[in-house]
């Protein structure tokens, strides 16, 4: 008994689809690659931070206010002011001045200010809590070095627990 051997053979259409499905899987890895190299690296670097020792330089109001919203309920919303403060380190590993910043989201919203208190209703509580914070780095603080995380790419500073700096050249 002999086997029968069945040769397959494609039409021209099958043949071209064949090819243009490996040409799409092909070119989508590579496209992959290619994104991943131009695009998401350097996004991924920018999360890179380095842990440095930082001393406290300075701690000033600026003199000038921002506003803040505080909600006061379901349909309640309003506006308040608070002052500015910077506080300027030292980075030991790159041995220059930078301004602290409490967490990259306030740096985001406020980049000339430290500090942004949780926004209340009076403007006199608002003082209140960014001169609690600003005693506590002229006080606790001092001139003890703590730690602090940067990232050498955007040349920012940075946390103490979470405090990043941003350096000015």
């Amino acid at each position: 008994m002999a086997k029968l051997r069945v040769a397959y053979e494609y039409t021209e259409a099958e043949d071209k689809s064949i090819r243009l499905g490996l040409f799409l899987i092909i070119s989508g890895v590579v496209s992959l690659f290619i994104f991943g190299f131009c695009w998401l690296s350097p996004a991924l670097q920018d999360l890179q931070a380095t842990a440095a020792n930082c001393t406290v330089l300075s701690v000033q109001q600026i003199g000038e206010v921002f506003e803040c919203t505080f909600t006061c309920g379901a349909d309640c919303r309003g506006t308040s002011q608070y002052p500015c403060v910077q506080v300027y380190v030292n980075n030991s590993e790159s041995n220059s001045r930078a301004l602290l910043h409490s967490d990259e989201h306030q740096l985001l919203t406020n980049p000339k200010c430290s500090y942004i208190p949780p926004c209340k209703r009076e403007n006199q509580k608002n003082l209140e809590s960014v001169m609690n914070w600003q005693q506590y780095w002229k006080d606790e603080i001092g001139s003890q070095p703590f730690t602090c995380y940067f990232n050498q790419f955007q040349r920012s500073c940075g946390l103490a627990g979470k405090f990043i700096c941003w350096f000015f050249t």
